[in-house]
């Protein structure tokens, strides 16, 4: 059984048990978080597909952790003209673990 939900402005495919990195969220860890934007959910048999989104239909997680991805580095060059820019970024992430799918 896996659902298809939207966090962060993004789509994920999920399934039970499983650890899946996230935009940051604002809850701390060992919280459980629901996701109530369900888009779809397949039972093994049967695709659940919403409307845009499932009435009733909800993923269960808990937060384990909070983090940084690993640094980007953005360079902008511009030849004959004396100009480089260095620059470099690390998002943040809410890690965490889908405990229940819950169809309505």
């Amino acid at each position: 059984m896996y659902a298809v939900i939207v966090t962060g402005g993004k789509q994920y495919k999920v399934a039970k048990n499983e650890m899946l990195k996230v935009e940051k969220l604002a809850v701390n860890e060992g919280d459980t978080i629901t996701f109530d934007e369900v888009l779809m959910i397949f039972d093994g048999e049967k695709c659940h597909l919403g409307k845009p989104v499932l009435a009733g239909s909800k993923v269960l997680a808990t937060v384990v952790a909070h983090g940084r991805h690993r640094k980007i580095h953005v360079l902008k060059f511009k030849r004959r003209k004396h100009y480089l820019k260095r620059q470099g970024h690390r998002q943040d992430f809410t890690q965490i673990k889908i405990t229940e799918i819950a169809a309505e």
